[in-house]
């Protein structure tokens, strides 16, 4: 009988375990709603803080997740219908503007652990108007031009610091017969965020002004710039001759194997899709800031970092809240992040891998880096259209100011169909 009844015991505490990290029957006093993407939620790092929190606090959390490519539009409808979780996880981007940001959520400015932030992760976490939105609890890179050292020293090239210097050793390594940068036209629409950020991160006024349709990319001359390097950059051969047919999955033996030199990613990249066992290894790889004439030094982007966002009208506002400083205590996050390969979004935060390429460049990284600003802050921009439009470009069926047109044009339609009033 003891048998049975501790059969019966350990069953339940299974079916309890598995759907207390999953969607509960009902909620109840100790129980707080967090919605997520299917894909971000299964993260370790996320899985331990929400296992951390559950054991540590007796209280639960009610996890409902979406599939990635169905998040947004099923968020949007069931925000519609006056259902909003109590914690929301969403990346600052043009998407989060379906969600009536002001109206739905608490500003986290006053919080005890924001002095515990990173000056980046605070930084892409805030509105224009410097309000916290959310608790960065992700994890970071330093996006920038890696290229391979090893290369460099075998030609006696340095690193650039100008666009001039840049353009140099372009020209040097074509010559000496690489191809100086992997550029992953086939589907990979990253790229181009890095160009335009210096242009709206450094320039609050021309943000603003494009987001209320005052101007359009083509009434900004550096965008026009950078759309003339990359068709130069293209015609020289700088990205080789099968950038059309490279991809995501090209990326890796592309530099591995040493054909490409430089490609313009993220130091996690390097940890997690590198593949191994061909000629070269991170340890081969260094980083500078990314050229693409828009800013004479060069440029970082910090890291996209998902948020957790709270319910200013939930009735359990206070315990959402408390759930927030959990995760964003020393002693858990460094229990979660333990051995993640991420740049740090905590002061405090020193179990996880910080990437040698980054550190080494730390002081050109203060220097440079800007807080991602196109992909999350420009209203309407889609990287796989802007990826469309110089796919055009690379093909002839466009030229320099036909590639900026499609871009205004996809953009402007984005925000129209948004419903954001100044596109209307």
């Amino acid at each position: 009988m003891k048998k049975k009844i501790l059969s019966l015991i350990l069953a339940i505490s299974t079916i309890f375990t598995l759907t207390s990290c999953g969607k509960l029957p009902g909620k109840n006093a100790n129980t707080i709603t967090l919605i997520g993407k299917k894909s971000d939620l299964e993260k370790s790092y996320m899985q331990s803080i929400f296992k951390q929190y559950e054991e540590s606090t007796g209280n639960n959390l009610e996890i409902i997740s979406y599939e990635d490519s169905e998040y947004e539009t099923t968020c949007e409808e069931k925000f519609s219908k006056g259902e909003v979780p109590d914690i929301f996880l969403h990346f600052h981007n043009s998407d989060l503007k379906r969600f009536d940001v002001a109206g739905n959520f608490k500003y986290l400015n006053d919080q005890s652990w924001v002095s515990d932030l990173t000056d980046s992760a605070k930084a892409y976490c805030m509105d224009e108007n410097g309000n916290l939105l959310g608790l960065p609890f992700w994890e970071s890179s330093v996006s920038g031009c890696y290229y391979n050292k090893t290369i460099f020293d075998s030609l006696g090239l340095k690193p650039a610091t100008t666009q001039e210097e840049f353009d140099a050793l372009c020209e040097v390594l074509a010559d000496s017969g690489y191809t100086p940068i992997c550029w992953p036209a086939d589907g990979c629409s990253w790229m181009i965020q890095f160009g335009l950020d210096p242009l709206f991160a450094d320039n609050a006024d021309t943000l603003s002004k494009i987001n209320k349709n005052e101007i359009k990319y083509a009434d900004i001359p550096e965008v026009k710039n950078m759309v003339q390097w990359i068709a130069d950059a293209e015609k020289k051969g700088w990205f080789g001759t099968d950038y059309l047919n490279t991809g995501w999955s090209e990326i890796s033996p592309t530099m591995a194997s040493g054909k490409a030199v430089m490609t313009f990613i993220w130091d996690t990249w390097f940890y997690t899709d590198l593949e191994k066992g061909n000629k070269y290894s991170v340890d081969d790889f260094a980083l500078m800031p990314v050229f693409m004439d828009t800013a004479e030094k060069g440029t970082y982007e910090g890291g996209n970092l998902n948020m957790m966002m709270v319910n200013k009208n939930s009735d359990k506002l206070n315990m959402a809240l408390d759930f927030l400083n959990f995760c964003a205590t020393a002693e858990n996050y460094n229990k979660a992040f333990a051995g993640i390969s991420t740049v740090s979004c905590f002061k405090g935060q020193n179990t996880n891998i910080q990437s040698k390429m980054v550190t080494d460049a730390a002081a050109s990284i203060a220097e440079n880096e800007r807080v991602s600003t196109s992909s999350s802050r420009i209203i309407g921009y889609s990287g796989d259209d802007a990826t469309a439009a110089f796919n055009q470009l690379f093909h002839g069926k466009v030229d320099v100011n036909g590639c900026v047109k499609m871009m205004d044009d996809c953009r402007i339609a984005k925000a129209k169909n948004q419903g954001i009033k100044e596109f209307q």
